[in-house]
């Protein structure tokens, strides 16, 4: 991939794992597209953003719940720079509760930003990826196979990105279209209210995650990681 001609976009681009991917491809010279719910978080993001490499950074203002917002969001990158060739669906969020205590509109979110919002974002970036034989790639974690207490709602919505990027990767291969998902576990971010620290050390990095994007799409077609599970290698003993 010659990466000084792409355009990526991402949901949930301002801050975590869509930012730390941002970063990564900007570096590389892509134009970079990224969304959030706060016009204010994503035009700071991607002033940030256009700091620290040659590519061009756009900040976009988009609910991934909203088929109609992605679809402008979309075509805002397409008449910005004429071109998609990489959306990474990002964008998440976790409410954690055991059944008896999860509220329906704690269900509701979490199914509606991790999963829908996942398969608004691919089907409004459709034709833009249909015609540069671009690049899908999910963020799902490591809860995409394995369930815990507490993790009704994170689990299924988890469990139907991972099951449904597969599909989709069936689905879209043989329009020259790659995709993958990844399914991070512990990684430090500002995920779910949380503030990382040096205590976060073992966790895996935002840019860790980048540098994983950036090794799919270096890869040579012929060949498609479909799915990848990473984990911290060291986590701290119980």
């Amino acid at each position: 991939m010659d990466f000084k001609s792409k355009v990526a976009l991402i949901t949930g681009g301002s801050k975590g794992i869509g930012y730390g991917v941002a970063e990564a491809l900007i570096k590389l010279g892509m134009n970079v597209a990224i969304t959030s719910r706060s016009k204010d978080a994503a035009e700071k993001a991607a002033n940030k953003l256009s700091k620290v490499g040659s590519g061009e950074a756009l900040g976009l203002e988009a609910d991934v719940r909203d088929y109609e917002s992605q679809q402008k969001a979309v075509k805002k990158v397409t008449d910005t720079w004429g071109q998609l060739d990489v959306l990474v669906a990002n964008a998440g969020v976790g409410h954690f509760a055991s059944i008896e205590d999860l509220s329906v509109e704690d269900w509701k979110q979490t199914i509606d930003t991790n999963l829908s919002g996942v398969f608004y974002s691919i089907k409004a970036s459709l034709e833009g990826l249909k015609k540069s034989k671009g690049y899908v790639i999910t963020i799902s974690s490591l809860a995409g196979t394995n369930f815990f207490a507490g993790g009704s709602a994170y689990n299924a919505s988890k469990f139907g990105v991972t099951g449904m990027t597969q599909s989709v990767m069936l689905d879209l291969r043989n329009l020259g279209i790659n995709v993958s998902t990844i399914m991070p576990g512990s990684v430090a971010t500002h995920f779910n209210d949380h503030e990382p620290s040096e205590k976060d050390s073992w966790k895996i990095q935002i840019e860790d995650i980048g540098e994983l994007v950036v090794d799919l799409l270096k890869m040579n077609p012929r060949t498609l990681p479909s799915k990848i599970e990473v984990r911290p290698s060291q986590p701290p003993s119980k």
